[in-house]
């Protein structure tokens, strides 16, 4: 029996390149499409085994589709599917239970096998991924349930960290300096009680602040 996915992704080429790839295998491409903002309504309409997500399209966050698509409907498989090789991006789409991350650069067999293994209801967490997010994932000092004095500011510039941007980008998504992202990044870490940016971006999921 044939298993279907739904692939979400903004760009065409990569879209037409998983369709030739898949081509011969067991896997059909059930319904694709290039924003984030139809994931909830195809999934519904075409109930796939398996959702292939990109994680950054320009009208939407991947990670974000993942949210919804967990709160809807918590047993279809999601895999993220990135060029980014980015801590963050993995430990959001670990805190946010995707069955995998896959890398844009897999091999036709390794994607092949991730679909397969999610369609199952498997992980394809590698451990190597899952020890990169170990820490990020660990309780931080200040619980989410603890109310952290953020200032208007520093929410701003925790949501665009935890949707994957550098400083660089932050800084030019709110019109402020880079160094006073940099100033920001440095309060809220230690008002929250982590370390890095990929804690950071954890604790503001379990915050629900993306």
């Amino acid at each position: 029996m044939a298993v279907t996915i739904l692939v979400v992704d903004d760009h065409e080429v990569v879209r037409a390149g998983l369709k030739a790839l898949l081509q011969g295998t067991d896997i059909r491409i059930i319904a694709e499409s290039n924003n984030g903002g139809s994931v909830l309504k195809l999934t519904i309409k075409h109930k796939p085994d398996v959702v292939l997500l990109d994680v950054r399209m320009p009208d939407a966050d991947g990670l974000s589709c993942l949210a919804r698509i967990k709160l809807d409907h918590p047993n279809v498989p999601v895999v993220m599917f990135s060029g980014y090789d980015n801590p963050t991006y993995v430990a959001r789409a670990v805190a946010l239970g995707a069955a995998g991350y896959l890398s844009k650069s897999a091999s036709k067999k390794e994607i092949v096998d991730a679909i397969h293994t999610a369609a199952k209801g498997e992980t394809i967490w590698t451990r190597e991924e899952l020890r990169r997010v170990t820490g990020a994932l660990a309780t931080p000092r200040v619980g989410a349930d603890i109310e952290v004095p953020l200032t208007k500011r520093e929410n701003e510039v925790l949501k665009q960290l935890a949707f994957g941007l550098t400083n660089k980008e932050i800084a030019q998504a709110l019109g402020i300096s880079y160094e006073t992202v940099k100033e920001h990044v440095q309060h809220i870490l230690r008002k929250i009680g982590v370390s890095d940016r990929t804690q950071a971006a954890v604790w503001a999921v379990r915050k629900e602040l993306v």
